[in-house]
């Protein structure tokens, strides 16, 4: 009878395949179409009983289906759990359009999940099953994206690079150029200067050094500078107490500079016959530089020397003041002077190098030597384009200790790494190993 999970056939209380499952129990059944007839042993002529068997014989056996072909596409089930080649046969029902239920054909509900059965089962579209013998389909990969973390190219290459940048291009910004020490200048004319390379120290301009000693001997009270203080003409140094009288005075400075000698202590007797302070002017300094014999036709007063404390910085010009008329004995050299303001470059004591030139010649388009770098056997200079370097080929011709002759590859006022270039260099080969994995 109705409504008990089985289906029937047309004629009164028969029951077609009735093999214990109900509809909607995860097993497809075959549904009686209306055309199926008894077969007098009280079963239809049903052709699925839902386990998979072939056509009812009418003696309750089962004729078994064709086996499927092993190369062609397997199908998909219409029934509410089972997929295609789950091991249950399913059968459809191509004429009822009621289940024999009361329940018309169920649809899709739009949100993904399979048709209603009306039993509260939902049935699950059908899912593609890789074929034996098929060609396996690959979902399309983002063109972006190469499979190893790798943006598309110039975007960010999934290491922290940035765009991809053309051969022998280097990015360096105005701060990063900055704090690298990387120098520019600009490609200019310049004069090649054949040159007499010399070496010097810096002194105090002796012309500038005040000893200050005391007017009475006494004992020293009071000390109110030391060695390396900044003082003022007429500024107090020290206080003492005279032994003749033995009242104290002031021992004042004689001029503005600084302290560079202080032999007096707290408690010590001083007197005339020693300095107490050495006030010494250093706005200007000295640069003495030793001349050998065979080089003292060259070295002339009045000649400019260009005077490098070797500080990483320019040298700076000065002129020769003073060429000593006698030469020392040990050394067999004389002293050649240039007189030059303090800018906080040079120290007292400290050694310099200076050349003098002996020949010029003009040339129309030079860089510095420091800008020029050897890259895979060429000569190259690394020329600034707005936040990148960008290493240019250059033929090279004359060339002195300071400049050399630009004759092809650069123009005229175009802004050029000339110091610490190899910084670029080195950046450029970073850049070219991180990308060779």
């Amino acid at each position: 009878m109705g409504g008990d999970g089985h289906a029937h056939a047309e004629g009164p209380k028969t029951v077609a395949a009735a093999d214990g499952h109900r509809q909607g129990d995860g097993h497809a059944h075959e549904k009686d179409d209306g055309h199926a007839k008894d077969d007098g042993h009280g079963h239809g002529s049903g052709k699925d009983d839902g386990h998979g068997h072939g056509e009812d014989d009418g003696h309750g056996h089962d004729k078994p289906k064709p086996k499927a072909d092993a190369g062609a596409p397997a199908q998909v089930a219409a029934a509410d759990d089972h997929k295609e080649g789950d091991g249950h046969a399913h059968g459809k029902d191509d004429h009822a359009k009621d289940n024999g239920h009361g329940h018309g054909p169920a649809k899709d509900d739009g949100h993904g999940h399979g048709a209603e059965d009306d039993h509260g089962h939902d049935k699950p579209k059908p899912e593609p099953k890789a074929e034996t013998g098929a060609g396996v389909k690959v979902a399309a990969v983002d063109a972006k994206d190469d499979g190893h973390g790798h943006g598309a190219e110039k975007q960010d290459d999934g290491h922290g690079h940035g765009a991809e940048l053309p051969e022998g291009v280097v990015e360096l910004g105005e701060a990063q150029a900055k704090a690298a020490g990387i120098g520019l200048r600009e490609a200019a004319g310049a004069t090649l200067r054949e040159e007499l390379q010399l070496n010097g120290i810096v002194q105090a301009n002796q012309e500038a050094v005040v000893q200050v000693t005391p007017r009475f001997p006494g004992i020293v009270r009071t000390l109110s500078k030391r060695l390396g203080d900044e003082v003022k003409k007429g500024e107090p140094l020290a206080v003492i107490e005279s032994n003749q009288s033995l009242t104290t005075y002031e021992l004042k400075a004689p001029m503005a500079g600084v302290i560079t000698e202080r032999q007096a202590s707290l408690g010590e007797y001083v007197s005339e016959q020693k300095p107490a302070f050495v006030v010494t002017d250093l706005s200007t300094l000295w640069v003495d530089f030793s001349v050998y014999r065979r080089d003292l036709a060259k070295v002339k007063v009045g000649e400019t020397v260009l005077i490098d404390p070797e500080d990483g910085a320019d040298p700076i010009a000065a002129k020769i003041s003073y060429l000593s008329p006698i030469g020392a004995a040990d050394t067999q050299s004389a002293v050649a002077r240039a007189v030059i303001a303090n800018d906080g470059r040079f120290r007292p004591g400290l050694f310099a190098t200076g050349a003098v030139a002996t020949a010029e010649q003009p040339v129309p388009l030079a860089v510095s030597l420091d800008a020029v770098q050897s890259l895979e056997g060429r000569d190259v200079v690394f020329v600034r384009e707005g936040d990148r370097f960008a290493a240019r080929d250059v033929t090279l011709g004359r060339r002195d200790g300071r400049v050399v002759e630009v004759v092809t590859g650069l123009k005229a006022g175009e802004a050029y790494a000339s110091k610490n270039s190899f910084v670029v260099k080195a950046e450029l080969a970073k850049g070219s190993a991180s990308h060779e994995h």
